[in-house]
This record gives structure tokens, C-alpha cells and sequence, in this order.
């Protein structure tokens, strides 16, 4: 390998050796908490990510909308074990599943189900399953699953009665309220206004240490002669 420009050599080759060794210090156990870079990034953006997904009230003044309306709709779900779970949650809220060949016949006043529903859910964003165990008898996650699937498996039988009103509260209740609840069940919310300056320096540091590694190859391959530049065109005499 011969180098034509020593400078530009020894200055990638230091760039190289700086991004190593700040990368070897990523995944080093020194940031807050005792974790390294990738698991303090992680976490933080978990966090906001929780606190801009808080769309539980919002969600519950729409369903209130549908409080005193009657649902009467036959489910069929896929497993006996939902079938059962679905009975078990239905009657929690004040609904009626009754066992009608392998369909559940269920019907009830929506809204007032439903604010039952996201009452669990809200509790389960907060972090308080103990009051979730209290009121269902089981796990917070599970009975918070089991309502996902209860509630997604009632879509379709209600669009095909003409209640797509119904069905899409439903389909927002899964989406808006259980979803984050149940996936940001354990992590605290933040909000992204108290952390603006860890969030801005991230982002820098990352634009910068995305280029430190650029700008280190490019110029070792400079220095050693091999060019990126546009060759000319030759022109016919």
C-alpha cells in the first residue's frame, strides 16, 4: 500500500482510532444507572415515547358517547380459551356472554362496558395492577390482553350488522388506550419537554459520530492515493 499524502493518512487513521475507542465507551457500563450508552438511550426514549401516548381521556370521552346503547351481536373466537376469557371479562363490565352453539351471543350497553375497559387500561398505564388484580381477579397484562382480543374479535360481527359506529370505538379503545398500556406497562412516563437538552445532544452526537466514521475512511483512502473525485470526459480532438 503506498501512501501519496501522509497527513491525510495519519488523520483517518486517528479519526478511526477515536470513533473505536468512543464506541468501546458506548458499551461501557458508565452512564447513569450503571448501563451503557444503547440501553440509557433506550430507555429514555421509552419513557418519552409513554409520556406522548397518554390518549386514555381523550378515548373515554369518546365512548362516552355511546353510553345507553345496546349491542346484541353473536362472536365466534378462535380458541376456547378466548371464548372463556371473553365470557369472564364481559360479565366483570356488566355485559352478557351467553354460549350459543360456538358463537358467544354478547350484548350490553356499550358505553358503559367501555368505561370499565378503560378504566383498567388507565390503571395499567399509571402502573397499578394491584388495582386491576382487584377488580378481575388475575394479572393486569392478561386481563388487558384478554380485552384486545375480545374486543378486536367483535369488530367484524358488528361492521356485518351494520354497527360500524360500535366497531370503531372499539378498534380506537385497542388502539389508543390498551395498546400503549400494555406495552408501556413498567416504564415511567416523561415528557420530552424536560429532557430537550439529552435529546438534542443524542441527536447531535449521532449526526457527528455517523460523519467522525465517514470522514475517517474517507480520507485513509484519499491519503493512500485512491480518489472519489468525478473523472473528467475526454473530449474528441
Amino acid at each position: 500500500m503506498l501512501v501519496t499524502d501522509k497527513k491525510l493518512f495519519i488523520k483517518g487513521i486517528l479519526l478511526l482510532v477515536s470513533f473505536t475507542v468512543v464506541f468501546i465507551l458506548i458499551f461501557s457500563p458508565i452512564f447513569p444507572g450503571g448501563v451503557n450508552g444503547l440501553h440509557f438511550s433506550d430507555d429514555l426514549f421509552n419513557k418519552l415515547s409513554k409520556g406522548s401516548s397518554y390518549f386514555i381521556p381523550k378515548v373515554a370521552a369518546e365512548a362516552k358517547a355511546f353510553e345507553g346503547k345496546q349491542i346484541n351481536v353473536e362472536v365466534k373466537f378462535k380458541t376456547a380459551d378466548d371464548t372463556k376469557m371473553a365470557q369472564t371479562l364481559l360479565t366483570k363490565v356488566g355485559g352478557k356472554a351467553e354460549a350459543k352453539g360456538d358463537a358467544l351471543a354478547i350484548s350490553g350497553d356499550l358505553g358503559a362496558m367501555l368505561a370499565k375497559v378503560l378504566e383498567g387500561a388507565d390503571e395499567l398505564y399509571k402502573d397499578q395492577d394491584a388495582q386491576i388484580q382487584a377488580f378481575y381477579g388475575m394479572d393486569g397484562k392478561k386481563a388487558m390482553k384478554g380485552w384486545w382480543t375480545t374486543l378486536n374479535t367483535m369488530i367484524k360481527p358488528l361492521q356485518k350488522v351494520k354497527q360500524i359506529e360500535e366497531a370503531n370505538i372499539l378498534n380506537t379503545v385497542n388502539q389508543k388506550a390498551i395498546e400503549p398500556a400494555y406495552n408501556f406497562y413498567g416504564i415511567p412516563a416523561e415528557s420530552i419537554m424536560t429532557k430537550i437538552p439529552t435529546v438534542a445532544g443524542l441527536l447531535i452526537f449521532y449526526v457527528v459520530y455517523t460523519m467522525w466514521y465517514g470522514y475517517g475512511i474517507f480520507d485513509i483512502f484519499n491519503g493512500i492515493g485512491m480518489s472519489m473525485s468525478k473523472s473528467k470526459i475526454k473530449k474528441e480532438a
